[in-house]
């Protein structure tokens, strides 16, 4: 093997393995784990068979919204029960593409989907300093979305960082997290 053939087999080991120490660091975190994923697939199924998602999903008034959330936006907010145990559901369905706008939503709710983020209150103690919400994003599927490192978008997602669920509705603001339009 020439020196340059082993410079790059060298380089491509240690980029897949910093790779893989990405994911697992992620996924390991304080989101994406298999906690998280296991809730949030119970969670999403919870949201299947209360309509708030998927293509028999109720349909609300779509709005011009922001991102990350997508130039149009349907939100809905119900309680709803999990395990036994009944708590606050906000669903935002997240539309964007070419000519989206709110009238071509109203019109065709399922054709211009992106992706639903998804907030539901959890337990006491959960997640006190973040008012308990679990955080988890899904692709217009249901398979959860991941993030640029590969972790799923399920929990206590970007917890401690400058960006991300916690981050944005922290700075945004709202009594308890909950926003629909910027300051």
């Amino acid at each position: 093997m020439t020196f340059k053939k082993m410079a790059i087999a060298g380089t491509m080991a240690a980029a897949t393995a910093t790779m893989a120490l990405s994911v697992a660091t992620a996924a390991d975190g304080p989101f994406g784990g298999k906690d998280d994923i296991a809730f949030a697939q119970t969670l999403w199924a919870t949201l299947m068979s209360e309509r708030l998602v998927g293509p028999n999903r109720i349909h609300v008034q779509p709005f011009e919204g922001n991102e990350p959330h997508g130039a149009i936006q349907q939100v809905l907010g119900t309680d709803i029960s999990i395990n036994g145990r009944t708590a606050k559901a906000i669903v935002k369905v997240n539309h964007g593409g070419p000519d989206v706008d709110v009238r071509a939503v109203y019109d065709n709710p399922n054709q211009f989907v992106g992706a639903y983020t998804v907030m539901f209150k959890r337990e006491d103690g959960y997640d006190p300093e973040n008012k308990n919400w679990f955080w988890a994003k899904y692709k217009p599927t249901g398979e959860l979305d991941l993030s640029p490192k590969g972790a799923a978008i399920a929990g206590r997602f970007m917890k401690g960082a400058d960006v991300g669920c916690i981050a944005c509705h922290t700075a945004i603001g709202g009594a308890d997290l909950e926003t629909l339009t910027s300051k």
